[in-house]
């Protein structure tokens, strides 16, 4: 089979809460009527991005053609999830034209790429592009480099030379695996911080990536989708910090569930969380509350203390309205503590 009888895929990476899922949920809503396909990723045991897109109710892509791998990192688990999960959505009688794969905050992109050449999919999927969404605002604020230009100088004398912050790795293996750099929320960023953002991560890349400014994951299907990249077959052009690397795990990181309790208002637990955020260092949180009174659950998603919240959808006849908020950050976060202080409300 040549690669223009392959099914596309495109590989949706990002840093925690750059906007993956936003933007897939606008593809999704926007994809001009061809039968699309969603493998999510989730980093924790509660499927909380494969819940707000199933939420979206787009006819041409239903509830099961969204697959939901929460075993662990995809690019750690390809025989046991990932392989199974394209079979099984190949195998559908609308097979999908297009398959979007969401990976985790925390997936090194360059592994689940190399997949695409396993004998048992090779001959019918292609990497339509790598597309790595970066939160602008986060990155104007300096959380993955003190001092980029130091580093770069650094890394140039001596190629050999550690990160002492793994965060970086994984923002810097996103970026170079990337055959489009989608710099969102620029909405939150002055002119001079775009620029800045932009530049500093052309430095990064050592290939011409296009790099593309929105607010909100709002991009026309048509930049995103099309490619034509077959990544797989052109991974010498994507350098990783983990190249040589049997595999890769997330001992760097702590994820745990803080159950919530019913709410008359949304307000005092937004206080909360913005305020364990702040004291301990959460990088990322996200999840559904109850609110008493109202008809809709409300999604609640945070980056550091940044959060958003809105109410997505209906809860459904016979669903307990649970409240659970899934919380992601460094090794050693106080559980305990940060459980205290958002759940007790």
């Amino acid at each position: 089979m040549t690669a223009l009888a392959k099914v596309p895929c495109s590989i949706v990476t990002g840093f925690l809460g750059a906007g993956k899922t936003t933007l897939v949920r606008n593809i999704l809503q926007n994809g001009a009527g061809r039968r699309l396909a969603v493998i999510v990723n989730e980093f924790g045991d509660v499927g909380i991005d494969g819940e707000i897109l199933k939420s979206c109710g787009v006819e041409n892509c239903s509830e099961d053609r969204i697959v939901e791998l929460s075993n662990g990192c995809i690019c750690c688990t390809v025989a046991d999830d990932f392989v199974p999960a394209l079979e099984s959505l190949l195998s559908l009688p609308e097979p999908p034209e297009h398959i979007l794969i969401e990976t985790s905050g925390l997936a090194l992109p360059k592994p689940l790429v190399q997949a695409f050449n396993w004998p048992a999919i090779a001959s019918r999927v292609t990497v339509d592009g790598v597309i790595a969404v970066v939160d602008g605002a986060a990155v104007a604020a300096g959380r993955f480099a003190d001092d980029p230009e130091a580093l770069a100088a650094q890394r140039a004398e001596d190629a050999s030379v550690d990160h002492d912050n793994p965060l970086e790795e994984v923002f810097e293996d996103q970026l170079l695996c990337a055959d489009l750099i989608v710099l969102n929320k620029a909405d939150l960023m002055t002119d001079a911080e775009r620029e800045a953002v932009a530049r500093d991560i052309k430095a990064v890349v050592p290939r011409a990536v296009k790099v593309v400014e929105t607010t909100g994951g709002q991009l026309d299907p048509k930049v995103l989708l099309g490619l034509g990249a077959a990544a797989e077959a052109d991974l010498a052009a994507r350098p990783s910090h983990h190249d040589g690397e049997d595999d890769h795990d997330h001992d760097d990181f702590d994820t745990f569930i803080v159950d919530i309790p019913a709410l008359d208002a949304p307000e005092k637990l937004l206080e909360r969380i913005a305020r364990a955020a702040d004291a301990h260092d959460i990088l990322r949180i996200k999840g559904f509350a109850d609110i008493k009174g109202k008809p809709m659950r409300l999604l609640i998603q945070g980056v550091g203390s940044r959060l958003q919240n809105q109410f997505d959808r209906a809860w459904r006849p016979g669903e307990a309205r649970q409240g659970r908020l899934v919380v992601i950050g460094q090794k050693g976060l106080d559980r305990i503590a940060i459980s205290e202080a958002i759940g007790s409300v």
